[in-house]
Formats: C-alpha cells, sequence, structure tokens
C-alpha cells in the first residue's frame, strides 16, 4: 500500500530523522510517537506530498507519490494539527465544500456521528475549539480515501468523542483502510492492534509493536 524507503528530514539545519523505512498495509492502524521535535508532523507533511525529504522515496503501491500526485491526493485524506477549516462558513458549509459530491443527508449524519447535530448552520469561527476539530472529523465519515493521515486528531475531544473516533478507526481499518495518526493519547487496542513507529531525539527510529 503505502512505502517509505530510507527517508530524512532536514528542519532549519537539523536533522529531525534519517534514513527511516517503513510500510504501512490495509488493515493497519499506524501510530507515530516520539517527543516534541522528533519530526511526528514533518514526517505525516512527507507522507501527504505537502513536504518534500531532504532523501529517500515515499511510494503509493509501488509508484512514487510524486509521479502519481492526482491519483495520489484521491487516495488519502489528510487533516493537519489545525482543523484546516474555514471559520466564515458554517460546519454545513464547510464539508459542502470538501466533499461536493455528498448528500445533505450523507453530511447531515458525518455530523450526527461527531454529535454537532444543532450546529449545522453555526458559523465554524463561534464554535468551541473542540467543536471545530469535530467538524474537521466529520470529513472521516465522507471520504473514500483508503489511507487517513491524520496529526493530533483527538485534540480538545472528550472521552465519548475519542471513543466515537476509534471506533470509525477501527471500522475503517476493517474494511481494508489504513490509518497513519499522531497523539499523545493512549489508543485501546482493541480488536485491531495499534502499530507504533517511534521517533528518537537523536534522529533514528524504532518500530514498536
Amino acid at each position: 500500500m503505502l512505502e517509505a524507503k530510507n527517508l530524512t528530514c532536514v528542519r532549519d539545519e537539523r536533522v529531525l530523522f534519517e534514513q527511516l523505512s517503513f510500510s504501512v498495509e490495509r488493515g493497519d492502524i499506524v501510530q507515530i510517537e516520539g517527543p516534541n521535535g522528533a519530526g511526528k508532523t514533518s514526517l505525516l507533511r512527507l507522507l501527504s506530498g505537502l513536504s518534500r525529504a531532504e532523501s529517500g522515496d515515499i511510494l503509493w503501491e509501488g509508484t512514487p507519490i510524486a509521479a502519481q500526485r492526482d491519483i495520489w491526493h484521491r487516495q488519502m485524506i489528510y487533516l493537519g494539527h489545525l482543523p484546516g477549516i474555514k471559520g466564515v462558513l458554517s460546519a454545513l458549509e464547510n464539508l459542502r465544500f470538501f466533499h461536493p459530491a455528498c448528500s445533505n443527508e450523507q453530511i447531515f449524519h458525518a455530523l450526527e456521528e461527531v454529535e454537532l447535530t444543532g450546529y449545522e448552520d453555526a458559523l465554524v469561527s463561534q464554535l468551541s475549539a473542540g467543536q471545530q476539530r469535530r467538524v474537521a472529523l466529520a470529513r472521516l465519515w465522507l471520504t473514500e480515501a483508503p489511507l487517513w493521515i491524520l496529526d493530533e486528531p483527538l485534540t480538545a475531544i472528550d472521552k465519548a468523542g475519542v471513543e466515537k473516533i476509534m471506533s470509525q478507526f477501527s471500522g475503517h481499518a476493517r474494511q481494508g483502510g489504513a490509518v497513519i495518526l499522531t497523539t499523545h493519547q493512549d489508543l485501546p487496542s482493541r480488536a485491531i492492534p495499534v502499530r507504533k513507529i517511534r521517533l528518537l531525539p537523536e534522529g533514528s527510529e524504532q518500530p514498536c509493536w
């Protein structure tokens, strides 16, 4: 599915990690771990194609993502550390903007799943940080992309919301998708084990299982 080969990432003349290699298969939930500054967000941005590595390759189904950008952007969804939604639009309008092919019924269902029923027409700028995060996460109920790349998706989400989102992760993996994420929260393994890759301060990596 997705393969990272000998990735080296340099930021501000500092090596965050080097010669990092791993693969992600259908059915995987992969958590990227490491202390602040280890390069977790940088790695996710590389995998999503938003940044370029100093060296190394990222392959999707055996082909570099740089050689198939249009295909790649349809095959993955990236949600960054910031919600990435438009404050001047309502929750409903944001989801229509990102997923124009979805029906109103599908969008209302997605908002219901993230417990935003009644907030469909509220401007995002008027919502709390947790509610804004939920608007962004509602996209996971609308996308058909098999690979989800998520930077701190559980930030500002209460315990019940975490359980709901973890259930969505597990369901997606069981259906043949894959999830790569960072989070400071412990993830319950449930029926599907969470595979962990730890980025160490020195720039090396240590896969954990």
